[in-house]
Order: C-alpha cells, then structure tokens, then sequence
C-alpha cells in the first residue's frame, strides 16, 4: 500500500455508522500541521513558524483535559544570534496518563532503520502507517495525530544555510493534528488558533511571519503543565472522564423496552 494515498474505512465508535477518509501520513500544507523548523498552520489556516530553542520544551496544547508539549532540537551557527530548531519529541497528558513520543537521535539517516520510540499506554491507539516512521496516535474522544520521523537533507542544509553538523540528521517529526471537543479556552503555540475569537499576531505578506512568546509556553519537562499559560488539570480531566463514562453507561428504560448503543431494556 501507498502510505501517501488515502485509506478509507468506517467509523462506528458513534452510531450511526459513518464512512471517513484521511490521509495516512502529515499534509504539512494543510491546517493542524507542524513541520520543517517548525512552520505551523493553525486551526485558522494562518501559516506561522515559532522557533524556540533548544533543548529545551514548549506547549503546543493546553486544554482542561489535554496536555500536548513538544521538545525542540536544533543549534546555532556560527554568527547567528538564535538557533536553528525543529520538533523531536511530543509529550501527552490527559486524563492521569502520560505518553511520550519522539524521533531517535542519529547521526545520520538510514530508511531501513525505526528512528521512531514511544512509550506504551494501553489508553492510546498506534497504528503503524508503514513499517518504520510513521504512526497514527489515537487519543479517544480528544485527538488523532499523524506522525513522520525525517532527517534534515543535504537539499534542505543546503536551501537554508542550516550549517548541519556532521555527526547529527536532526532526525525530527512532521506532526498533523486532528483536534476533538476543544474548549473555547484551549491555549498553546498551537492549540490557540483553534479559539473562536483569536486573532493571529502572524504578520501577513510576509515570508516567514515568526510568532514569539517563548517564555508563555516554555514548559519544565515534556510531561509537564507548568507553562504559564496552561490550563490542563488532572483533576477536571478525572471529572471529565466519569461524566462521559456516566454518560454512555446510563441507559433510560422507564418507558419500556428501549434500545441505544447495543443495549436493550426490557422490563
């Protein structure tokens, strides 16, 4: 199969069934995507980079119930007077879990190789899109996310002037993301277009309009909620979780024999 083509197939975690086709794989052209070093496109369709630095970690996602950092890897040339950055890992916090995902350090490419790690939860759904490198991760009822590991090339080194040293590719992820039951408060570098209201600072016309704020969204570990602009509590996402499983558990059969979600009452 064609991990580039569409897969199409039909969902029924919700009645009615209902036919879905996406793509396999992150359109870094298309909204919810953060790519190359990095360049966003938010939830408005706005295009923007943000480059924080180095090693250092960022909240892309700030909801009640979800908590979605990435941590950036990069470095400075000589002369210039910030660095270079891309996304290496992401981090997820929702309901009490923690999961973690990131691209393998490698001094160089090899397509034969898994540059792709995670560690396991039994809360996630990840489906392998091809045999290395690429993931599908299914939060439910919260978020889907394509997910691509790729090096920085020679072609892009050389486009950009990024002066790649020869002992690290960079090996960093193209992530798109698929957003379910926001909040209108949702906040993060990314998270934020997706607020009814916002207004994007990204300045239009311009080639690569950089949207700071680093010290906002600056987080102190890739497991953490502690940015200042976080709004992500264990304890509401708990809250969440028994409201919706209440919700799908409770059945009303006052009224006679009554049938919903595969469950019949009868008296």
């Amino acid at each position: 199969m064609n991990s580039n083509n569409k897969v199409c197939y039909t969902d029924c975690d919700r009645p009615p069934c209902k036919s879905q086709c996406r793509m396999r794989k992150p359109n870094c052209n298309r909204h919810g995507s953060a790519c190359y070093d990095p360049r966003f496109i938010g939830g408005d369709s706005i295009v923007f980079y943000f480059h924080g630095k180095s090693n250092e970690e960022f909240s892309l996602v700030s909801d009640s119930d979800l908590q979605i950092n990435s941590r950036f890897i990069g470095h400075r040339p000589a002369g210039r007077d910030r660095d270079f950055t891309w996304i290496q890992a992401l981090g997820f916090l929702f309901n009490s879990h923690k999961f973690s995902l990131e691209a393998a350090k490698s001094p160089s490419w090899n397509n034969e190789v898994n540059h792709l790690r995670y560690s396991p939860n039994k809360d996630i759904k990840i489906e392998r899109v091809t045999m290395r490198n690429s993931v599908i991760v299914t939060i439910k009822n919260k978020a889907e996310i394509m997910v691509n590991v790729v090096p920085v090339t020679k072609e892009d080194d050389m486009i950009h002037n990024y002066k790649v040293p020869s002992d690290d590719c960079f090996a960093h992820l193209e992530v798109q993301f698929k957003f379910l039951n926001l909040s209108p408060n949702v906040d993060g570098i990314l998270g934020r277009t997706y607020k009814p209201d916002f207004q994007n600072p990204a300045k239009p016309g311009v080639a690569m309009p950089v949207v700071g704020g680093e010290d906002s969204f600056k987080t102190s570990s890739l497991l953490s909620n502690d940015c200042k602009i976080c709004i992500f509590s264990e304890s509401q996402a708990d809250i969440d979780t028994v409201k919706s499983e209440i919700e799908y558990a409770t059945l009303d059969c006052t009224s006679g024999a009554s049938s919903g979600y595969g469950i019949v009452c009868r008296k």
